[in-house]
């Protein structure tokens, strides 16, 4: 797989980069510096399987209701979406920008005994060498990139007729800035101090704007809200802070 690009035509922030690459050995760590995605988690996957589920018509109690179907994980991180959506049954490629990312989602899907395609790659790498697949999990990426409209661009293109893109992000409002910068980074120490950038935060309208430029159909939405007596996340009607949208590429018509 050829990766090769020139800076020109890459949404990739090299800062970021950078700075998840460094503490990309505590991936797995359910108390480190990780510790708000892995209580994140089963709330963020409980939704995707949902939406999967029902838009495919898959037996939702099944052990392996993604059987058959191809997922690109972009953005994968240690492959905390990675390795369920593969016990779940989908053939899934995950895919970073971030060498060491990759290298510690790569061991520990081997230490399960999970088969995953490990990838160092961009999104952008990717479209050109013409992938696509049935689903495309953006998940908590898009708001550490360069080039927004041109990682949109190169996701939606990686959608199949017919699939679905997940897009989960912060939205840029006052409260999003209270609770997931000045809160979960300064006063929690939940995450790392420059973790987010407020003016990297997006509007769910501009990522539906985006996705339509690019001929996805918005199909449905929800927030995700923290209760912090019981420690968990669930779904909410709130989108202030943090939410998920997913979009489905239509049907090529015959």
């Amino acid at each position: 797989m050829s990766t090769e690009q020139t800076k020109s035509d890459t949404s990739v922030d090299s800062d970021e980069i950078k700075r998840f690459s460094q503490i990309a050995d505590e991936w797995w760590d359910p108390n480190g510096k990780f510790r708000p995605l892995h209580r994140f988690n089963p709330a963020r996957l409980a939704y995707v399987r949902e939406i999967i589920c029902e838009h495919y018509g898959r037996p939702s109690k099944s052990t392996s209701p993604f059987e058959g179907l191809t997922l690109l994980d972009i953005g994968c991180g240690g492959g905390l979406l990675s390795e369920p959506m593969t016990r779940l049954g989908a053939q899934v490629l995950g895919a970073d920008a971030s060498e060491r990312n990759v290298k510690t989602a790569r061991a520990h899907a081997e230490q399960q005994g999970l088969s995953i395609s490990y990838h160092h790659t961009t999104a952008e790498a990717l479209a050109q060498n013409q992938h696509d697949f049935d689903i495309v999990l953006n998940m908590e990426v898009i708001e550490h990139v360069a080039d927004i409209s041109l990682f949109m661009h190169s996701c939606a293109h990686l959608v199949k007729p017919g699939g679905l893109m997940f897009v989960a992000t912060i939205n840029k409002t006052l409260k999003a800035f209270a609770l997931a910068i000045i809160g979960a980074e300064y006063v929690l120490g939940w995450l790392p101090r420059g973790t987010h950038t407020y003016e990297k935060f997006l509007a769910p309208a501009t990522i539906e704007k985006l996705a339509s430029k690019e001929g996805l159909i918005h199909k449905c939405q929800t927030g995700l809200s923290y209760n912090p007596l019981s420690d968990m996340w669930s779904r909410s009607t709130d989108m202030d802070v943090n939410y998920m949208l997913v979009f489905e590429r239509p049907q090529k018509a015959n």
